[in-house]
């Protein structure tokens, strides 16, 4: 089979071309002809040797992808060949840069009609961690206000479509104004723009917006310095969700910034989470009905052929984009 290996770790360019032997689905798998596999950041931490969990080269990344089931192993139920599926896949396992993929079948979920497969693969990693991190974690409730930072990401734009959809108000954190027209557009009610508001000058700007009383909810993917403004930001018994560190650098955190407001900190890791009991099955199903129903939109704004993957990295870390980049791996 086709696939995109990482030879060793470094820059876009260690992302290679190769063939490699076709799996077979074993007990409790599903064997998936791969369609489309979404590109995360976390892809691009594994192959820079900066993700945590990562192993060592040669790696197959990809941590989602829609596609057909073509195979079935021994003890699987409920999954037949021939159905369009989404799966997601977790840390250190073959990932999904490649044109067959052996899934475990708990995390395999049949796709309902009205979502094709480009978009479906978008689903998993950002709209799972959004719709976790939102509901069980935070239990946003309706009318309650939310700040989501990096509101232009894939996390980013899954949040504020699903805050917006429970009745909350959203506060989206974007750091253009072509960006924070494009959240608006996604159900923002304001938007925080931080080449307006640099430094903590958002926090600020979020304090006037929410009456000087501050979020009930702030939903954090950037770490470092933002997180410990998180902390400040959010207001009496309100909830900071961290659920990743693009930034790359320690939070330097004042516990007085928190403690005093009888807040709350969880964090939040995907795949840790998986390997911890969730099935993530019935929330890949409900997003996807979503979909289906028009209640949720999948920002997909770049798709490339599996071949340049490298060129899908790079495009990924100017963090210019909006929404999510998907690689074609089926052959048209």
């Amino acid at each position: 089979m086709r696939a995109v290996r990482i030879e060793a770790f470094g820059g876009p360019e260690v992302l290679v071309p190769v063939e490699l032997p076709d799996p077979q689905a074993g007990p409790g798998e599903v064997l998936v002809r791969v369609a489309a596999a979404g590109v995360n950041r976390a892809d691009a931490l594994t192959r820079s040797g900066s993700y945590h969990r990562a192993g060592r080269p040669p790696l197959l990344p990809g941590l989602e992808a829609s596609g057909t089931v073509l195979a079935v192993g021994p003890g699987v139920s409920g999954i037949r060949p021939g159905q369009r599926v989404v799966a997601i896949g977790a840390a250190n396992e073959p990932g999904f840069y490649a044109e067959l993929a052996a899934v475990p079948a708990a995390r395999v979920a049949v796709l309902p009609d009205g979502v094709d497969l480009t978009h479906a693969a978008a689903l998993p990693v950002a709209w799972l961690t959004a719709r976790y991190t939102l509901r069980t974690l935070a239990r946003l409730a309706k009318d309650e206000t939310v700040v989501v930072h990096a509101a232009a990401s894939g996390v980013g734009s899954a949040a504020v479509q699903i805050a917006a959809a429970a009745g909350a108000r959203v506060v989206a954190v974007t750091s253009s104004r072509h960006k924070a027209a494009w959240v608006t557009e996604l159900g923002a009610d304001a938007v925080v723009d931080t080449s307006e508001h640099p430094g903590e000058g958002w926090v600020e700007e979020v304090r006037r917006l929410t009456g000087g009383h501050g979020p009930e909810v702030v939903l954090d993917a950037v770490g470092g310095a933002v997180f410990a403004q998180s902390l400040r930001a959010v207001g009496y018994a309100g909830r900071v969700v961290a659920l990743a560190n693009v930034a790359l650098e320690p939070s330097l955190v004042d516990t007085r910034d928190f403690y005093p407001k009888n807040a709350s900190v969880q964090g939040f890791q995907l795949t840790n989470l998986m390997e911890h009991g969730y099935d993530p099955r019935p929330d890949l199903r409900a997003i996807a009905e979503g979909v289906a129903a028009g209640t949720y939109r999948i920002p997909v704004e770049t798709v490339l052929p599996l071949e340049r993957a490298a060129e899908a990295h790079e495009g990924l870390e100017r963090r210019g984009h909006l929404g999510k980049t998907v690689l074609r791996v089926a052959r048209a």
